[in-house]
C-alpha cells in the first residue's frame, strides 16, 4: 500500500504543537502528557496546519533542505507513526 500524499494532516483535537523552552525543543502537548519531538519531527510538525497536504509539506522541506535523500519517505514515515499514535488525522 502506498502512502497518499494528497491527504492533509491536522493535529487531533486536544493536541498542540509548540516550542517548549524547558525542553529546549518542540513538543506535542495532549491531555495525558507531552511528547518531545526530535529535530526532524519538529520540522515536519511545524508544517502541519490543516491547510497543506503531505505533498506540499514534502515540497516545502525539499526547498529548505535541497538534495536530502529519501526526504519524502521520511515525511511519510512520520505521518504513519503520528496517525498510528493518534496525534494527527489525515483528511
Amino acid at each position: 500500500m502506498s502512502f497518499d500524499r494528497s491527504k492533509t494532516p491536522n493535529w487531533r483535537p486536544g493536541y498542540r504543537f509548540q516550542y517548549e523552552p524547558a525542553q529546549k525543543g518542540h513538543v506535542l502537548l495532549y491531555p495525558e502528557g507531552m511528547i518531545k519531538l526530535n529535530e526532524s519531527a519538529a520540522l515536519i510538525g511545524g508544517l502541519i496546519d490543516g491547510e497543506r497536504d503531505v505533498a506540499a509539506i514534502i515540497a516545502e522541506l525539499d526547498q529548505q533542505f535541497p538534495g536530502v535523500p529519501e526526504l519524502g519517505e521520511d515525511v511519510e514515515q512520520f505521518m504513519e507513526v503520528a496517525r498510528a499514535q493518534h496525534w494527527i488525522e489525515l483528511a
